[in-house]
Parts: structure tokens; C-alpha cells; sequence
């Protein structure tokens, strides 16, 4: 059991913990929650004693072995298998003793241990938690040197997870994995056997690997039990109940005040007003909740390019003459929001510099709107910020001829104040230097906005801002993220990067997560296929709310495209457009109105399908 009782600490004279206590008994999996710059990380370093305590105790059981992952792995010529094995240095020790030992009763002491410890199995337990992680047969024998410093990191995971010590802390672990890999590691904690502390951002991890959540905040820690879903519902009670408290003791101190305030210089009043004087003395104030102000995102509108803003046909990309992604055939229109899916290194970061055109094709038809701009964050731009020059100083450099007013307000626009618009860039959090990056990406109204882990050091607050401004924005967004919570609330449409090829995912996320965490099902016999085609399924409630949906969307789609030929036939119906000077101009709407018939064409006959799927469903 983990007892936390009374701590108090502090940094640069600002307190971080005072007073706070919390107890987690064994084997619980508990999520750490709080806005980020609140302590989470410095409490992990007191459970560690990595820190002195300023006052109070921590406490656990004797001989605990408390874990945590490894800030970097060497970049050594040790292959992977073998550092993970290395991790759990009983095991190590013991095994090393083996070869060595030479007393009778030693040896059967070191045997007896490697048995109650598993060590046999450590290295199919070690190869199937990198599996886990992403790495593949072949790249576990490879030395650590020929992995980026993420990689080694999902390594170090790797480790400390093989190990299974008994209080695992794990600071934000899913931000150097893709969605698979945090898939995985939630399913694993779920079995995970001793005590579990996350820090963690992400809410489907939250929700689904632990069973209570500790919300550091004003200093305390707060235990709650349930998911994250639980916690945010309970939470948002609390506070309403102490707002309203507020609001009581406000009217009431007015009350109070303005009978003091008229009554007090007459001699016949002065007696009460003195008595509610004493009683405005005695009321202790309701601190009300200091809940932030959303921590907005405000992206810029682009104008309406008409359809499709890029179309690729027989497409083919890769690297140095080889291949990784072919007969690429690809339609993206302005109002797409679609999640690539894949594991990783099928291909959707080269997916997503092909899209935009950091990546040249390597064959394939390629067409674009001739306005269309893209806008592209990915984790490594923020590290390819200057550290030594400020917020103002990047947004300067792209707007040279702005106002410091104006740029400051595009700052602020993306919940960076005035303190941290004249702050040094290697000064910021991880999720400031994120804030800014992003900025960086949409600063020209981009009518594509591809976003590779937008996520990563986003507190949740700043992630539901995030998930606000990309529902309201009118661009196309291609999302690469291991955020289930952020993919299921913007992502429309489904892509699997699979094989070297790109192609619909029809299936929801769920589905997607289903089949990630317990593989490809043996495929039916022909006996159970023709059973199957007898008796077809009855269609869940779910699955036919999900119809109506898409044939609303299909809908809103023809709608929208009618509305554009409208405007189209209005142009030209125009006549001075068909004057002998205007003969290139007119060429382009022709081609622009060609365009969007055929796109109304498509629209039309995949709300039919959709309008027949549903039928049949509801017959059903």
C-alpha cells in the first residue's frame, strides 16, 4: 500500500503540495490528472526519494520495488531482446550466478528462485512486450544504435515493464507511441499485477486501464474511483455545488453590507448594523472554483476551393527509387476529416508529406487546386523551434509587416499570453512549444491541415480545445494520432495504410481497436459462411443510428455541392464572361463547373447507397 500523508513541497518558493495525502492500496491502477505545471511529474520524483520531502511522509511496504521508465536508452550495440532482458536485474544477477556457482545449496537456492521468478519464459515474455510496442522479429536482434531516440524510449518502456516492479509510475508513456502501441499498452496494464500510477493525458487510457483517478489541484491530491469519465462527471458536480455555495454566501454578504451601508450613522439602526457587521466578519469565504478559461485554439478560415482540392491517381511514393505506398487512388475535399490508420512504419507519415508535397511522387496522376495551401504539424517541428528566440520572435519573422498588437494577438489566439509571447522558447513546456507550432502550421488559412500527434504534451483541457477549434474549422484534416477521444469526436472517414496500399476502413474505431487487440479471427467455414448467408444478422440499434447518420452526411454533402452549382451557374450565366477577352477565364470555370458535376454525380450516388443500406437494415 502506498500511503501518502501530509506532503508538502515546493519549487523556487512557489508550493506545489501542501498538506496533501492520498492512499492507494495494492494492486489498484490509478490515473494522475491536473493541469500540467501543477506537480504531477515532481510527485513521482518524491515516491522515487528522488526529492526531499519539505514536510510529511511517503510509505510503502518493505523490500518495494518501485519502477519507472528510463529517461533514454544507449544508443549501444546490445540488441533489444537483450537490453529489456537486462531490465530485470534479479533475473540478470541470477542467471549470470547460474553459470558460475559452484556450492551444492547455492545452486539449488538459485534454481528454486528462477523458477518462483519465471525466469525461463523471461525471454518470450520480453519478446512478446516489444512486439507489443511495435518492433518486429527481426528489428528485436537489432543493436539499440540503429533506433531514434522514440524508439529507444518505447524500448525503456519495454524494460521496465518486463521487470514488473511493485509500483509502476509511468509518466505520460503514450506520447512516444502510435495508436497501436497505446492500444496494447492499455490492454496490458489492465492485467498489469501490482500497483500502477499513470500521469497520463489520454483519456481512453484513463478510461479504460485504470480504475480511480487522483486530480492534483490547488495543491491537493484528490482520490476519485471510476475512469476519467467518472471522475470529469463527479468533479463537474463538485464544483457546481461550490458554485452555487459562492453565489449564496455573495448574495447574502450583499444583503448584509447594504443594510450596514444605510443604516450604519443612524442612531436608532446603529446597533443592528453593528451586530451584521459581526456577522459579515464571522462568514469564512467560499473559495470558488479556480477553473482556467479554456486554453482556445483559433484557427483562421480559408476561402471555399471547389471539389476535389487534391486527386491522386496511381500514385506511387517512397524513398531513394523504392516504393512504399502504390496505386495510391485518393480523393480529398475541402469539408474530409479523416484519421490514417496503420501500424507503424506501413507508411502514413510518408502518406502525409506526399499529401503535403514535402515528399515528391513517384509516379501517378497528381492534381491539385491551384489555390489549395496545406498546412502540416509533426512532432519534430517542435523541436526544430529556435530555443533561444521567443514566441514573438518566430511569428515575427513570418509577419514582418504586422503590428506587434496584431501579432500578439495571434499568440493569444492560440492560448499564448503576453508572459510567454516574451518568453525564450527553450523556456516553454512541451505544450506551449506544441501551442506555438501549430500556429506556425495554420498561419496561412490553410484549406488542408495534416496533423501527425498534435496531442503529445497537451493537457486534457488544451486537447478538448483542440478537438473545438478542428470541428469548427472549414478546411480538410488529416489526422495521424494514438488519441482515440480526439480521432472518434473529428475523424469522419477512415484510412488504412496497410501493405503499400491506402484504402476505405469501413469499419468504426472500435471495430479497429477490436481487432488490434485480439487479431484477425479464423475466417468461417464454408458450411458456417452459407449458415451465415441463411440467417443474416439482425442490425444492432448502433449500426443503424450509424446509417441515418451517414446518409445525413450524404445529404448535407449534395446539399452543399447543389449550393456550389448554383453559384457556379450564376457565374456563368454572366455574359460579359463570354467576351472575346475573357476566353482563358472562361476555360476555367467551364472546367470548375465540369468538376463539380462529376463530384455531385459521386455525392449522389453514395447518398443512394447509403439510403439502400439503410433500408435494408431497418427491414431487417
Amino acid at each position: 500500500m502506498l500511503r501518502i500523508k501530509d506532503i508538502s513541497y515546493s519549487v523556487a518558493g512557489r508550493p506545489l503540495l501542501e498538506g496533501a495525502s492520498v492512499t492507494i492500496p495494492d494492486g489498484h491502477k490509478v490515473g494522475i490528472v491536473g493541469r500540467n505545471g501543477t506537480g504531477k511529474s515532481t510527485l513521482f520524483k518524491l515516491i522515487r526519494g528522488e526529492l526531499v520531502l519539505e514536510g510529511g511522509e511517503i510509505s510503502l511496504p518493505a523490500r518495494a520495488r518501485i519502477g519507472g521508465v528510463a529517461q533514454e536508452v544507449p544508443g549501444n550495440e546490445v540488441s533489444l531482446i537483450d537490453t529489456v532482458l537486462a531490465a530485470d536485474k534479479e533475473r540478470a544477477a541470477l542467471m549470470a550466478e547460474s553459470e558460475t556457482a559452484t556450492d551444492g545449496a547455492r545452486i539449488a537456492e538459485i534454481q528454486t528462485r528462477l523458477v518462483d521468478i519465471a525466469a525461463w519464459s523471461g525471454e518470450a515474455r520480453a519478446a512478446s512486450i516489444l512486439k507489443g510496442l511495435g518492433f518486429t522479429d527481426e528489428e528485436q536482434l537489432m543493436p539499440c544504435s540503429a533506433f531514434s531516440g522514440g524508439w529507444r524510449m518505447r524500448v525503456a518502456l519495454a524494460g521496465v515493464l518486463f521487470s514488473a516492479p511493485d509500483l509502476l509510475l509511468l509518466d505520460e508513456p503514450t506520447n512516444y507511441l502510435d495508436l497501436e502501441g497505446a492500444l496494447w499498452l492499455e490492454s496490458y496494464l489492465v492485467t498489469y499485477p501490482h500497483t500502477v500510477l499513470v500521469i497520463s493525458h489520454d483519456r481512453g487510457l484513463l478510461n479504460r486501464a485504470v480504475g480511480a483517478i487522483v486530480h492534483l489541484e490547488d495543491r491537493k491530491l484528490t482520490l476519485y474511483q471510476g475512469g476519467y469519465d467518472t471522475f470529469a462527471a463527479t468533479r463537474a458536480a463538485r464544483l457546481a455545488v461550490a458554485e452555487a455555495e459562492a453565489n449564496k454566501q455573495d448574495a447574502r454578504r450583499a444583503h448584509l453590507q447594504s443594510f450596514v451601508d444605510r443604516f450604519r450613522a443612524k442612531a436608532s439602526k446603529a446597533k443592528q448594523a453593528q451586530s451584521r457587521l459581526k456577522a459579515l466578519s464571522k462568514m469564512t469565504p467560499i473559495t470558488r472554483p479556480q477553473e482556467a478559461a479554456l486554453r482556445r485554439f483559433s484557427f483562421p478560415t480559408p476561402e471555399e476551393l471547389s471539389p476535389p482540392i487534391l486527386r491522386i491517381e496511381g500514385g506511387v511514393v517512397g524513398y531513394d527509387d523504392k516504393p512504399v505506398l502504390s496505386k495510391l487512388d485518393l480523393r480529398i475535399d475541402q469539408d474530409d476529416r479523416i484519421a490514417l490508420l496503420g501500424r507503424n512504419g506501413e507508411g502514413k507519415s510518408t502518406l502525409s508529406k506526399l499529401l503535403a508535397e514535402r515528399l515528391a511522387p513517384m509516379g501517378g496522376k497528381f492534381t491539385k487546386s491551384s489555390k489549395l495551401r496545406v498546412g502540416f504539424f509533426a512532432q519534430h517541428q517542435v523541436e526544430e523551434l529556435h530555443l533561444d528566440e521567443t514566441p514573438l520572435d518566430h511569428i515575427r519573422r513570418e509577419r514582418p509587416s504586422e503590428a506587434p498588437a496584431q501579432l500578439r494577438a495571434r499568440l493569444a489566439g492560440f492560448g499564448i499570453g503576453a508572459e510567454q509571447a516574451d518568453t525564450l522558447v527553450g523556456q516553454l513546456s512541451g505544450g506551449q512549444k506544441a501551442r506555438l507550432s501549430l500556429l506556425l502550421a495554420t498561419l496561412d488559412a490553410p484549406h488542408m491541415l495534416i496533423l501527425d500527434e498534435p496531442t503529445n504534451h497537451l493537457d486534457i483541457e488544451s486537447r478538448e480545445a483542440l478537438i473545438e477549434a478542428l470541428t469548427d474549422y472549414s478546411g480538410a484534416v488529416i489526422l495521424v494520432s494514438h488519441d482515440m477521444h480526439l480521432l472518434s469526436l473529428v475523424a469522419d472517414r477512415l484510412w488504412l495504410v496497410k501493405d503499400g496500399r491506402v484504402s476505405p476502413y469501413e469499419e468504426d474505431l472500435d471495430s479497429y481497436r477490436e481487432m488490434l487487440l485480439q487479431g484477425a479471427r479464423p475466417s468461417a467455414s464454408k458450411k458456417e459462411k452459407e449458415v451465415v448467408k441463411e440467417k443474416p444478422k439482425k442490425p444492432t440499434r448502433e449500426a443503424i443510428t450509424g446509417l441515418r447518420a451517414e446518409v445525413r452526411k450524404c445529404e448535407e454533402r449534395v446539399g452543399k455541392l447543389n449550393e456550389m452549382g448554383d453559384k457556379l451557374s450564376k457565374k456563368l450565366a454572366d455574359p460579359a464572361l463570354y467576351e472575346p477577352e475573357k476566353v482563358g477565364e472562361l476555360e476555367v470555370w467551364n472546367r470548375k463547373y465540369a468538376e463539380l458535376r462529376g463530384a455531385l454525380e459521386k455525392a449522389e450516388a453514395l447518398w443512394m447507397a447509403a439510403l439502400e443500406k439503410l433500408e435494408t437494415a431497418e427491414s431487417a
